[in-house]
């Protein structure tokens, strides 16, 4: 992805919050590339992934019109739950690191459900696919 002005903040560099965009937009294309939309997971099992939680940590900035590659590392496969390591680079230079949490609610009521068994196992075999390399 390319970073934009609009990204940027007074100084110049990615406003702090635009990371966040960034990792979410990763993580979308990242569910995309193993044949999920949110929008047929919502409809067809009404859940939907929402952030538990996130702990970012910024290394060095990024600025208007840097390249970056936003990665996704699947970390861990729960019932429920989904955790992951995210990260930012420009080139070989690491700007960014993520731990994400994710969890897969019910769409009516946004209370942690599990996570679909096709999906499920698609999640798995990535899992042990990494682990394998």
């Amino acid at each position: 992805m390319r970073v934009y002005y609009e990204d940027t903040d007074l100084g110049g560099v990615v406003y702090y919050a635009n990371y966040l965009k960034f990792l979410e937009r990763a993580r979308t294309e990242w569910l995309r590339a193993l044949g999920v939309e949110q929008t047929a997971l919502a409809a067809e099992h009404r859940v939907i992934f929402v952030v538990r939680s996130i702990a970012l940590e910024y290394l060095r900035p990024a600025a208007f019109n840097d390249e970056l590659v936003v990665t996704v590392e699947l970390e861990e496969v729960g019932a429920s739950q989904i955790r992951l390591v995210q990260r930012i680079n420009r080139g070989a230079e690491e700007l960014a690191t993520a731990r994400v949490r994710i969890a897969c609610v019910n769409t009516a009521t946004f209370r942690p459900v599990r996570i679909p068994n096709n999906l499920s196992a698609a999640l798995v075999r990535q899992v042990v696919k990494a682990k394998v390399y």
